[in-house]
């Protein structure tokens, strides 16, 4: 089992157990089984991309929280050292840079979607917000159902409160950086 899948069961199960929650109300506010969320709490199961957005905007955490642990105050991260959560037979693929925490309200990721990758991400809970800039490729982002076009080395901000999809429709892999920022 891979040491992300323990840090994500050992997380949720942590979270869980501060808030009093049973597996039967964390499946009731998520959407997630109670058989899936047992199997992620005790690391058998590998989690998708979007289970584990359904299971962050349930608990109204944020989506690194349940993969990391607390970071230090000073930290160099590699991307390349960062196992990278991934999606659509690993086309999309999501690094954490750098997690939640409380006081600082966001956290970023890296993230790579290969040639044709289409991927369609859950509504984040009211109030937050993305913010996309891409460093190679061309990404384009629907939401309601309106396209926007970002080329290398432009950016978007939009509030993530509903459905939006990310793809790339070229030919060569897209890679961006993604800030979500949570409200207070």
């Amino acid at each position: 089992m891979h040491p992300i899948n323990l840090s994500i069961g050992r997380n949720l199960s942590r979270i869980r157990k501060e808030r009093n929650l049973s597996l039967d109300k964390v499946s009731e506010r998520t959407g997630v089984s109670k058989a899936m969320l047992g199997q992620i709490e005790r690391g058998d199961s590998n989690p998708t991309v979007t289970t584990l957005w359904k299971i962050a905007n349930g608990l109204h955490v944020s989506f690194s929280s349940l993969m990391k642990e607390e970071a230090p105050s000073v930290s160099i991260v590699s991307k390349d050292k960062e196992e990278p959560l991934s999606e659509n037979e690993g086309k999309y693929r999501v690094y954490s840079l750098f997690p939640f925490h409380v006081k600082k309200q966001f956290e970023v990721f890296a993230v790579e979607l290969d040639p044709e990758c289409t991927h369609e991400a859950e509504a984040h809970h009211a109030g937050v917000e993305e913010y996309i800039m891409v460093c190679e490729g061309t990404l384009e982002v629907f939401i309601d159902q309106e396209a926007y076009v970002v080329k290398q080395d432009d950016s978007i901000h939009f509030e993530a409160d509903r459905p939006h999809v990310y793809r790339n429709s070229g030919s060569s892999t897209v890679k961006c950086f993604m800030i979500i920022h949570y409200p207070s």
